[in-house]
């Protein structure tokens, strides 16, 4: 697929990541299709970093894969007893104490935090596979787009071990918990029909319209005033944490400082 940013030159190209930024739309792009852009340490080391030097002009996130799959999932070395040279493998982590394993993990998971935040709208175009890490890494984004031959898995559990990378509370939010729980016990596939009447992802279109269908859905998002979007997404984020009275309150709130911004008002 041909990338939706212009030619301007990435602001990061490392590990398996390359970041472009054009105006207000950025584009994260997994680059190893010949491993079917499988994830490591370095790669999520990379996807952190792409986040932080995201400048200050971006509202729109667009997360992408080469290749005919979106990501594969963990590098399969990594599951080895040597693991990836330079990198802890599992029997690594799992000799050292509690604190260094933790640690460990949440290093990991920072790659798949930052793409909900507050000030961005994070849109995954996703294809053919995306199992485990690369299921997760498509959940952390707000929205999803999808080809018609995307086939979403988590296999964590088949392999021992459990989805730790994020991905498990968009989940749930998404599916609800009884089909939730049936996705990652089984390690079963997720189609694109299913996809889209479950909530996982907000649009099918056929494989060499994807790119199109991202474009169009990041003109749309753009189309309102920035502090509006942020405003709304921080009011819909916060929802199911609060009461039904709470909610009223946050709205009251959100809406009092918008009218006082767009009255000159404002802070």
């Amino acid at each position: 697929m041909a990338s939706p940013a212009q030619d301007l030159g990435p602001v990061l190209d490392k590990d398996g990541v390359r970041l472009t930024v054009d105006d207000a739309i950025a584009t994260v792009t997994l680059t190893n299709p010949a491993k079917r852009n499988a994830q490591s340490p370095a790669l999520w080391r990379a996807l952190t970093e792409a986040g932080r030097l995201l400048p200050g002009s971006v509202r729109v996130v667009v997360l992408r894969g080469e290749g005919k799959s979106f990501s594969a999932g963990l590098d399969r070395q990594m599951l080895s007893p040597e693991g990836i040279e330079g990198e802890p493998s599992f029997v690594d982590m799992a000799r050292g104490d509690e604190a260094a394993l933790d640690a460990i993990i949440a290093e990991y998971q920072e790659a798949f935090t930052w793409w909900r935040r507050s000030d961005l709208v994070s849109v995954a175009a996703v294809q053919g596979h995306a199992i485990g890490a690369g299921f997760q890494l498509a959940l952390a984004c707000d929205l999803r787009v999808v080809a018609d031959d995307v086939q979403f898995a988590m296999r964590e559990t088949s392999l021992g071990l459990v989805p730790d990378l994020t991905g498990t509370h968009p989940l749930v939010g998404l599916v609800g918990y009884a089909r939730a729980l049936e996705i990652c016990a089984t390690g079963r596939f997720v189609l694109a029909e299913e996809a889209v009447n479950t909530g996982l992802a907000n649009l099918a279109v056929p494989g060499d319209e994807l790119d199109a269908a991202v474009r169009d859905l990041a003109a749309a998002l753009l189309a309102a005033p920035r502090d509006a979007v942020i405003e709304t997404k921080a009011l819909l984020r916060g929802a199911l944490d609060r009461t039904y009275e709470e909610q009223r309150v946050a709205e009251r709130a959100a809406q009092g400082r918008r009218l006082r911004d767009l009255a000159g008002l404002g802070d």
